[in-house]
């Protein structure tokens, strides 16, 4: 689970960086144990899942070895809207794939790409790609392409959440069969994610955070009713207008990168719509916490009562 970066590099970056740190540390008996002991996956690293202007975007697999649920599990790695092989690291040290495919889930950690080179919308939509190319390759990784969930924290989360809400049909007549596939989800669970950039606590996010997710090169040049109305279209929280899928939320009340503030205002907007929503503040909590793999545990806990047929529980 990673950061955004909300300010130019200072102190919030250096606690963020220190409670990394700690985190390994804390988790360092896991990974030393993981060298002895057999892990309880399989990894693929660098899988093609599409290609966008020539260049491959890449995922990796996280296949159980055992007590498979024949279930796919879509998690956006993103830190800071970045999504090098550091962030799988990130992932991998919270605990997010040895949890959830120790539940029987195969995880697809999709890479949207980073905000050097795509805007917002443009990473949400290879979040959609993802999630296209897993239904696609449905039978070849064994999972059912109608029970699937996602997940991400952060930027990730913000991506997540927007894939999980925007209109996602499939192309019947598509010259690429991976696009005849729609994009839907049917239950999305998310850290400490960006909901609303026109209310950040209060006043709207600013110009420097927002811009290069609004426009490639920025907000300079744009009308204020050009980068509203762009905001508003990348704000989960004020694209709600119908029931949506089930929703978990997990954040803690003394985040100082992601106001608590954004998850609380999604909740409210999905509840309002008439969908199935649930928050989990973490006390103390910060962006993120030490002991996250315990709501990473309660996070897969969840995705078994959203996804696993009746019969089989």
């Amino acid at each position: 689970m990673d950061t955004i970066l909300l300010r130019p590099l200072g102190p919030g970056k250096s606690v963020t960086t220190v409670l990394w740190l700690v985190l390994v540390a804390v988790s360092s008996a896991y990974a030393q144990n993981s060298a002895g002991l057999l892990l309880p996956y399989e990894q693929r690293t660098n899988v093609v899942y599409a290609e966008v202007h020539g260049t491959g975007l890449l995922m990796d697999i996280f296949t159980p070895k055992a007590n498979r649920n024949g279930l796919g599990i879509v998690d956006v790695v993103s830190g800071a809207y970045r999504s090098d092989r550091g962030k799988i690291r990130d992932h991998t040290m919270a605990q997010v794939y040895a949890i959830l495919c120790s539940h029987g889930y195969k995880v697809f950690a999709v890479r949207p790409g980073s905000i050097s080179r795509y805007t917002g919308f443009e990473m949400v939509d290879h979040v959609r790609l993802g999630i296209r190319h897993v239904k696609h390759h449905a039978s070849e990784y064994a999972i059912d392409p109608n029970r699937l969930g996602i997940t991400g924290a952060s930027a990730g989360g913000h991506l997540a959440t927007l894939a999980a809400l925007l209109p996602h049909e499939a192309t019947p007549d598509a010259r690429d069969p991976m696009l005849r596939q729609n994009s839907a989800v049917q239950a999305a669970a998310v850290f400490f994610p960006p909901t609303d950039l026109l209310d950040w606590d209060g006043r709207p996010a600013t110009a420097e955070f927002v811009g290069p997710l609004l426009f490639l090169g920025g907000v300079q040049g744009q009308s204020e009713t050009e980068i509203q109305e762009r905001a508003r279209e990348l704000s989960p929280a004020r694209l709600v207008n119908a029931p949506a899928v089930p929703f978990l939320v997990i954040h803690g009340d003394a985040d100082r990168v992601v106001p608590l503030q954004q998850s609380r205002k999604l909740v409210e907007a999905l509840k309002a719509a008439g969908g199935p929503a649930e928050l989990v503040v973490k006390p103390g909590g910060g962006h993120p916490w030490l002991t996250i793999p315990q709501e990473v545990k309660l996070m897969a806990e969840w995705f078994d009562r959203q996804l696993v047929p009746t019969e089989e529980k």
